[in-house]
């Protein structure tokens, strides 16, 4: 049945609560980032991650203390991110307790980061999040289709020239542990996860791809899974407010024949 596909919990992080929105925008609070890692550890959850979401946009480092105290009451592998610029945040981040930390700006503005957290931490611990959207309404209409997902910096305020599959396949081959894919189009939105651009992702390469965006029901992760090929379904909104309970999810996978470890 090959590696268990994983159920990743994700914490919106500002200003230490946690918070969630829509398409990037609009943020209301979830709760507090402790509590809720300790209920997601406790619940089932194959991971947790956490990103200090406005780290980037106002050139700070997150939040060093809040990681360790989530970090404690964990028992499940932990990725932080947010304002990892440098190879010493990254070694701040697992001192705190962290297991793999996030990059996605930092990537973007010098690439070589990857190779360096790579060499010096082993691929395990680099993942490279990718915020993008489908841009094809501001594209010519005979633009080639690998233009029109362009990726975004700074928490999805800032657009560059960067195409999704290019960018992500660089960042395999610079040392990617995983991609996290985060469709801006469908964060939020509660219709599923954008599974065409997921499945030619996932196909692509050959390291980990974790969905992000676009969860509402269960079947949403189902389709993830089988339509767009992805190693790892990460949501927010369906768990933080009680909609989708994570026992409950893995027995749905299970049954419609998902490896999910229960």
């Amino acid at each position: 049945m090959g590696l268990a596909k994983r159920i990743i919990p994700c914490l919106d992080v500002k200003n230490g609560e946690t918070v969630k929105g829509v398409n990037f925008v609009g943020l209301r609070s979830a709760g507090d980032p402790v509590e809720l890692g300790k209920a997601y550890s406790d619940a089932g959850a194959d991971e947790l991650v956490f990103l200090d979401i406005t780290a980037s946009f106002e050139g700070r480092k997150t939040f060093t203390e809040m990681v360790t105290k989530v970090a404690r009451q964990l028992s499940i592998p932990f990725t932080v991110g947010g304002g990892i610029n440098e190879l010493a945040d990254v070694e701040r981040m697992l001192y705190a307790g962290a297991d793999k930390v996030s990059i996605n700006s930092a990537a973007l503005r010098r690439p070589q980061l990857i190779e360096e957290v790579a060499t010096r931490f082993g691929s395990q611990v680099c993942v490279v999040a990718i915020d993008t959207r489908n841009d094809a309404d501001c594209i010519p209409a005979d633009a080639p289709t690998r233009s029109l997902w362009h990726c975004y910096l700074k928490g999805g305020r800032e657009r560059t020239e960067r195409g999704l599959f290019e960018w992500a396949h660089e960042a395999q081959e610079r040392g990617a542990g995983e991609i996290l894919f985060t469709s801006m189009d469908h964060d939020g939105v509660k219709t599923g996860y954008a599974n065409e651009a997921l499945a030619r992702l996932a196909d692509d390469l050959s390291i980990p791809i974790i969905a992000s965006g676009g969860a509402g029901r269960m079947e949403h992760f189902r389709d993830a899974f089988t339509l767009g090929h992805a190693d790892a379904a990460l949501a927010a909104s369906v768990f933080h407010f009680g909609e989708i309970a994570i026992p409950d999810l893995k027995q749905y996978l299970k049954n419609e024949g998902i490896n999910v470890r229960l």
